[in-house]
């Protein structure tokens, strides 16, 4: 059956590909997949114009929804004889932008493999599909007792591909480790359409160890299809600390004593007093409403290893200034404490009409500084911004409240990110903790690396990707972006990606 071109009506974000070259991708693609499997309307590309970093869109010039390992690689096989750029893509759930569409390639959604491949109770492992969500895998071995530890804030969506593909975290990967630590080895496919294993289900093979060099890379590397992750035994039981602050430097010296004492609790979250209100006023969780911050601490582990956990942190909270200090007595008096960090994201949602999630590190000793930091932020570049850290950590997620219909202030919100960025560098810090680079921090990207050090990174990807068709455009910036950097600080503004169409 012919397909009906009709649909390709005059797309102004894909004026640079003619209608001719649109035809030929699309008729190439349709040997690979089913006919409902290949969207090129207008109306169905829609749905994909971005990810959670929605201030940037764009079209993609035609979306595959492969069923099969064997259409996967007969798109990518595809794709790369005729040279069609292509981005990978999970649930969406990304805030930087790493998902987001090539306006003259082909957008590759693996949600159609969210499949529980395997679940080996005695090696405490699981294969899962890439697109089997990052809840449903502890969900899937509860009944063995264990569980999969990293919890990004929004595991009731985000799949394990994505997880991969930006090394994500959550509010217990102080103590269990990043997705890196978490995977034991990954398989998919090379641009080229060929076989990729890396890892293993064993502690160590032969060969270089590309596992953490996948892991992070964004989908610049290769296509994630099959994770094999490592399961975690449930604690007998966990309970959380409640704490409250007068001063950010007193919660922020309060997370560096309970490090350095030796304690790694299973979760450590700070929030400081503009979030705890807009989380309070959203679920109610109790907080203080008063105190400049509060902590979360929670210990999770037997029973007495817990409450000896309890005893120390609760002391060297008060010995840190401490106002306040609730311990949970019961699971749901704990998952209550945890439900406004759980929701701050929607709670900002509240309280503007967009926001912009920021996402870097910085040492545990410059969380106030921090703070400090960037309330000065807020008066410069008039906008206000919501805090909320994985403290233990150290990584920030600061979120700029702004009005996208107007233009002046996606501006401001960009020029005030950027200096978040810049700013954590300069504290010993890095522009990412877990939501990866894509083309939000492109120019950041340039305060963090040298130009050798960039070169470095482009050579790596094109061991990989030769013609540089796997998600192009994201995470190494450009040597003319670098070198227009100092140009745009003066600027107050942020250089636009070449492809994004803005609100």
């Amino acid at each position: 059956m012919a397909l009906n071109f009709e649909h390709l009506i005059a797309d102004p974000i894909n004026d640079g590909v003619s209608r001719e070259r649109k035809e030929a991708i699309i008729e190439a693609l349709r040997p690979c997949v089913k006919t409902h499997a290949l969207l090129y309307s207008w109306e169905d590309t829609t749905p994909y114009e971005c990810d959670g970093l929605t201030a940037y869109r764009t079209r993609p010039l035609c979306v595959v929804l492969p069923e099969t390992r064997q259409e996967v690689q007969d798109i990518l096989k595809t794709c790369h004889a005729h040279a069609i750029p292509v981005v990978a893509r999970g649930a969406g759930t990304g805030l930087s932008g790493g998902a987001m569409p090539h306006a003259q390639g082909v957008l590759l959604s693996l949600a159609k493999f969210n499949r529980v491949l395997d679940v080996n109770p005695t090696s405490r492992t699981a294969r899962v599909e890439c697109g089997v969500r990052n809840l449903a895998i502890s969900q899937a071995v509860a009944q063995h007792g264990l569980y999969y530890a990293p919890d990004p804030s929004s595991q009731i969506a985000c799949t394990i591909g994505g997880n991969v593909a930006e090394n994500s975290g959550g509010v217990h990967c102080l103590k269990y480790g990043l997705t890196l630590h978490n995977v034991l080895s990954i398989k998919g496919y090379t641009i080229e359409g060929d076989e990729l294993t890396v890892g293993s289900e064993t502690w160590d093979a032969e060969g270089l160890d590309l596992l953490p060099l996948v892991v992070g890379s964004e989908g610049m590397l290769a296509v994630t299809l099959e994770v094999t992750v490592k399961l975690t035994p449930s604690a007998q039981t966990a309970r959380c600390i409640m704490a409250s602050f007068a001063t950010l430097q007193d919660a922020g010296q309060a997370v560096a004593q309970i490090i350095a004492q030796g304690i790694i609790p299973a979760g450590l979250e700070m929030m400081d007093q503009a979030m705890t209100q807009a989380a309070e006023r959203f679920v109610h969780a109790g907080y203080d409403l008063d105190a400049a911050a509060i902590l979360l601490c929670e210990s999770d582990g037997t029973l007495a290893e817990v409450e000896e956990e309890i005893v120390r942190m609760k002391g060297v909270l008060s010995q840190c200034g401490a106002t306040q200090l609730a311990v949970s007595q019961n699971e749901a008096e704990r998952l209550r404490f945890w439900s406004g960090r759980k929701n701050a994201f929607p709670a900002s949602g509240q309280m503007s009409p967009d926001y912009m999630c920021m996402d870097s590190t910085i040492p545990r000793k410059r969380l106030a500084d921090m703070l400090e930091a960037i309330t000065l932020m807020q008066q410069r570049f008039g906008l206000r911004c919501v805090n909320v850290f994985h403290a233990g950590d150290g990584n920030l997620h600061p979120l700029i409240l702004f009005d996208a219909s107007i233009p002046e202030e996606l501006i401001k919100a960009e020029a005030f990110g950027a200096e978040i960025l810049e700013t954590s560098v300069e504290m010993g810090g890095t522009i990412t903790g877990e939501h990866g680079v894509g083309v939000e921090k492109l120019t950041s990207m340039c305060a963090q690396f040298t130009t050798e050090e960039n070169d470095q990174m482009r050579r790596l990807k094109a061991a990989f990707d030769p013609l540089g068709l796997l998600n192009p455009g994201k995470v190494i910036p450009s040597l003319q972006r670098c070198a227009e950097r100092g140009q745009m600080i003066v600027r107050g503004g942020v250089l636009p990606h070449p492809e994004l169409e803005r609100f």
